[in-house]
């Protein structure tokens, strides 16, 4: 029989793990009870596009999460600044913040705006759009939300519409404008970038 015991350096990450996504639960259980809907930016950097959106659109919740705690602390004092009650950041994992948030609360838009593509072939399974993500995300948005992805890299871009075009929950719908136009830091230094729109739509429609 093999040994199941692990090694305390493990049990250490387990713990400050369950301590990590207790603390966020508590806080997406505060900030966010009685929002049905919110907007949601994955990777949402220092949070300019995410704040200038949240202060066109007052009656909208909406809420960025990033790894990188210098970020987070940029996109609050953004938030501060301006006043914005409807605008929340969190220092987050994207898959811990999923497994955490209320169950019951809703995506009416997600948005990727140019997001880490990991170029190399072996590091694709670290891209955030993945099939078990469309899958998530589809779960946490009704009949006619949408999923905004907006990159520099033409091959994560043809990767996303692939992806995309093979799920059965989600459709392009070229038709669809850009929700906000704000121009980046990141963003004014690309020469070219491409954007997609996608419509949750009813499985297999």
């Amino acid at each position: 029989m093999g040994n199941c015991e692990i090694s305390e350096a493990h049990a250490r990450e387990l713990a400050k793990q369950t301590a990590r996504k207790e603390e966020l639960k508590e806080a997406l259980q505060r900030d966010l009870v009685n929002c049905g809907h919110i907007l949601f930016e994955p990777g949402c950097g220092h949070g300019h596009w995410l704040t200038d959106y949240a202060a066109a659109h007052p009656d909208t919740v909406c809420v960025g999460i990033d790894l990188i705690s210098w970020r987070i602390r940029k996109g609050n004092d953004k938030k501060t600044k301006r006043g914005l009650t409807n605008l929340h950041f969190y220092k987050a994992e994207l898959t811990e913040f999923l497994e955490v948030l209320p169950p019951d609360l809703r995506f009416e838009r997600t948005v990727f705006l140019f997001p880490d593509p990991w170029p190399k072939a072996r590091h694709h399974r670290r891209r955030m759009v993945q099939a078990g993500l469309l899958d998530e995300l589809a779960r946490r948005t009704n009949q006619g939300g949408e999923l905004c992805f907006r990159t520099d890299d033409r091959p994560y871009f043809d990767w996303t519409i692939e992806h995309l075009e093979s799920h059965p929950d989600w459709r392009i719908d070229d038709s669809a404008a850009w929700p906000y136009e704000s121009e980046t830091y990141f963003q004014g230094l690309m020469e070219t970038y491409f954007s997609v729109v996608a419509k949750r739509v009813q499985g297999g429609e």
